[in-house]
């Protein structure tokens, strides 16, 4: 009797499809969840593709442009001290000039179209010869606008070479591009740390609170599984997504930009996987408690903005004051960035940012920790 019940046992334990681990059914729900969502989709692989088409373009490098300024012009003749001063502006293959009476040279000035503006006082126009650049000139202009001082060194050089200037010393000039030093150079690693930041918070975040605002979690809690379970299939789908997006914006700027990573590929997956896991805990702490959309939306905000403004995406963080770069240094963005640039860009070791990658695992780390002990159901 007992063997012919253990081999009916066996049998419908045959015929009875073995369930999977909960970590990896919890996985397959997430990707077929993300799949699903058409707008989800479009903002993790398509918009990265269309930012560094749109900024590629716009800030390609196409060498320098000229200069446009302004000539005060008082005086009709072709003779007139402006109009020397405007052809010998125009030899130049660094300065575009252009005669404007004194109302729009102001206005030009005032809305930025024009860096500096030229003015020949009425003193000099007295003294000088018919067709010949005066020797005494006035520049107006805005100090504190980087591209005014520079025309105004451009114009400087120009006007005093025209009136029998001579170089003391003679230099020989080499130049060379770099690939590393273009902007969509700069842009790809930063885009990357972008689209990882964005994806791990926004996707992760509203997807828990969804739930939980359907009352999904608290159907999952009566479930074998846990909340280790839980949490951890969001990161593992967010890996199997992490490999697509990464594929597809550097194969798109190498085919569209010729970019070129110049380090070893292993090192950029890892830290790739390091910032991965960093703002997958991040967005599962933020999802933990609140229980409408708006409500995470606030709080998505709240983290996520100063990394956009300060953690060098678009532009190096540098430019901030010195007295704030310690706090940059600690947001996870600047670590991912700093650490992808590192490898991607300039080719160093992965270990050459140490300190970058400390403050990713730390951040990942005690996010997920936190995020276990906080979580709620419902």
């Amino acid at each position: 009797m007992a063997k012919a019940q253990k081999e009916l046992k066996d049998t419908q334990a045959k015929k009875e499809p073995r369930s999977m681990h909960p970590i990896l059914e919890l996985t397959l729900s997430r990707l077929k969840e993300f799949w699903r969502e058409p707008e989800a989709v479009f903002w993790a692989f398509i918009f990265p593709l269309l930012m560094v088409t749109a900024l590629g373009i716009a800030f390609r490098n196409v060498g320098p442009t000229k200069v446009h300024v302004a000539v005060e012009q008082v005086s009709q003749s072709l003779d007139s001290p402006e109009q020397a001063i405007y052809k010998a502006l125009a030899q130049s293959s660094d300065v575009a000039p252009e005669l404007m009476s004194h109302e729009n040279a102001e206005r030009s000035l005032r809305s930025g179209d024009v860096p500096l503006v030229i003015r020949i006082p009425e003193s000099a126009r007295s003294t000088t010869e018919s067709g010949k650049v005066p020797q005494n000139f006035d520049y107006r202009f805005d100090p504190t606008r980087p591209e005014s001082r520079n025309a105004r060194f451009l114009v400087d050089d120009t006007l005093q070479r025209a009136l029998g200037r001579k170089d003391v010393t003679q230099a020989n000039f080499e130049t060379k591009t770099e690939p590393g030093a273009r902007y969509i150079d700069f842009l790809v690693p930063g885009l990357l740390g972008l689209n990882i930041m964005g994806s791990g918070m926004w996707a992760i975040g509203f997807s828990i609170v969804s739930a939980r605002i359907r009352k999904v979690l608290k159907l999952f809690a009566a479930t074998p599984m846990n909340r280790t379970h839980y949490l951890l299939s969001f990161f593992l789908s967010r890996l199997v997504f992490l490999v697509l997006e990464v594929t597809a914006v550097v194969l798109f700027a190498t085919f569209s930009f010729g970019y070129t990573v110049h380090g070893r590929l292993v090192e950029v997956v890892l830290i790739l996987l390091l910032g991965s896991f960093c703002f997958s805990g991040m967005g599962l702490l933020v999802a933990s408690r609140p229980q409408s959309v708006e409500g995470v939306s606030g709080l998505m905000n709240f983290v996520m903005m100063p990394m956009w403004l300060m953690s060098g995406t678009f532009f190096k963080s540098s430019k901030f004051p010195d007295f704030i770069q310690p706090f940059i240094k600690l947001l996870p963005l600047t670590a991912l960035n700093d650490s992808l640039r590192g490898v991607m860009n300039e080719g160093v070791s992965i270990f050459a940012n140490w300190d970058s990658l400390l403050v990713l695992a730390v951040w990942g780390f005690t996010s997920f920790v936190i995020a276990l002990k906080v979580f709620r159901w419902q």
